[in-house]
């Protein structure tokens, strides 16, 4: 297929919790398809359905060159103590803030033949996994930021070139 577009922050997609999805057709196929040609350049560590404006829950993961996709994924396990690490996302380009995530996190859902997967991990795979399932329920990560540093994302937002 073909790496897509990303949407940006404002696009009204990603403030909007994504639907399941049902039958595994050749539309969904497609949206795989275009989700992994959309996570491999490089600096990307995941891309959600919504960020390619397909309102249906589905994320890819490129990390470390392993690159997956999971479909109608749940995160099921966070451990730990949440951390601040610093986070940026492809929707709100440039912005890099301080974001509280767990340092080890799991996904359950299911591949195209609508079997079973898990995808867990620590350090930048545990921050995507959160990263893309906030996507699909309509959150931002600039949505997890405490008071000062969303005030601060917020001004850089409305400053940038690209909103």
């Amino acid at each position: 297929m073909t790496e897509r577009q990303i949407r940006l922050f404002g696009d009204p997609v990603l403030k909007t919790p994504s639907d399941p999805i049902g039958e595994i057709d050749d539309r969904v196929r497609g949206l795989v398809e275009d989700l992994l040609d959309s996570v491999r350049p490089p600096g990307r560590a995941g891309v959600a359905a919504s960020q390619i404006g397909v309102n249906l829950r589905a994320f890819s993961y490129n990390i470390d060159g392993d690159i997956g996709y999971v479909l109608n994924p749940v995160l099921v396990e966070t451990r730990g103590e949440a951390e601040l690490v610093d986070e940026g996302c492809l929707s709100v380009p440039g912005l890099w803030y301080p974001t509280p995530r767990y340092p080890f996190a799991r996904v359950t859902g299911i591949n195209l033949d609508g079997e079973p997967i898990e995808v867990s991990g620590t350090g930048v795979l545990a921050q995507a996994l959160q990263h893309e399932t906030d996507h699909l329920n309509g959150m931002l990560y600039l949505d997890r930021l405490g008071k000062e540093h969303r005030r601060a994302a917020m001004k850089e937002v409305r400053e940038s070139s690209w909103f």
